[in-house]
C-alpha cells in the first residue's frame, strides 16, 4: 500500500471512528445517571481507535521527512509464534467455562507473555496475577457482567477468590 493511501485509511480510522463515537450516545437513553451505559465500553475502543490511527499517522509523517531509520520495512513474523498465539487464544476460549474466568485469564496471560518472548518468570507471573485482579475489578465489581465460575471443583476456587477480594 502506497504511502498516499496508508494516510488516506489512517483518516478514515480517525473520521469513522468520530462518526460511530457520536452514533453510541442513544445507547444511554435509558441507564439511571452515574451509571455505566452499554455505550461506555464502544466508546472507549472508539477513542482507542482513533488514537492509535493518529499516532500511525505521526510515524507516518516522520517516515516521510526522512526521520524514521528504515521506513515500510516490517519485522519479519515467526509462523510458529504467531500459532502459537492463536493456540493460546483458542484453549483460552475452551477453558474459561470450565476452570472459570479467574483461572483461565491468569493462565492465558501468562501462556502469551511466554509466546511474545518473555522469560523472566517474575515478571510474568506479576504481570498474570495483576492483570486478572484488575480485569476481575473492571468487569465484574465496575460493570456487572457475569464471567464463567467454572465447574465443578474450580467454581469454588473461583468464588473463594472473589470473596477474598472482596468482590462478593
Amino acid at each position: 500500500m502506497g504511502s498516499h493511501a496508508r494516510v488516506a485509511a489512517l483518516l478514515a480510522g480517525v473520521l469513522g471512528s468520530g462518526l460511530l463515537f457520536a452514533s453510541t450516545w442513544p445507547l444511554d437513553a435509558l441507564v439511571p445517571r452515574g451509571r455505566l451505559g452499554p455505550g461506555f465500553w464502544p466508546r472507549l475502543v472508539l477513542i482507542g481507535l482513533a488514537l492509535a490511527c493518529l499516532l500511525r499517522l505521526r510515524e507516518e509523517r516522520r517516515a516521510r521527512s526522512g526521520d524514521a531509520a528504515s521506513p515500510g520495512v516490517l519485522p519479519r513474523v515467526s509462523v510458529s509464534r504467531l500459532a502459537l498465539g492463536l493456540a493460546c487464544i483458542l484453549a483460552y476460549v475452551i477453558a474459561a467455562p470450565q476452570v472459570g474466568f479467574a483461572l483461565a485469564t491468569a493462565a492465558f496471560i501468562a501462556a502469551f507473555m511466554v509466546v511474545a518472548g518473555a522469560r523472566r518468570m517474575p515478571g510474568i507471573a506479576a504481570t498474570a496475577l495483576l492483570g486478572t485482579v484488575i480485569l476481575l475489578y473492571t468487569f465484574i465489581k465496575l460493570v456487572y457482567l457475569p464471567f464463567p465460575k467454572g465447574a465443578g471443583p474450580f467454581e469454588r476456587v473461583t468464588l473463594a477468590l472473589y470473596r477474598a477480594l472482596g468482590i462478593f
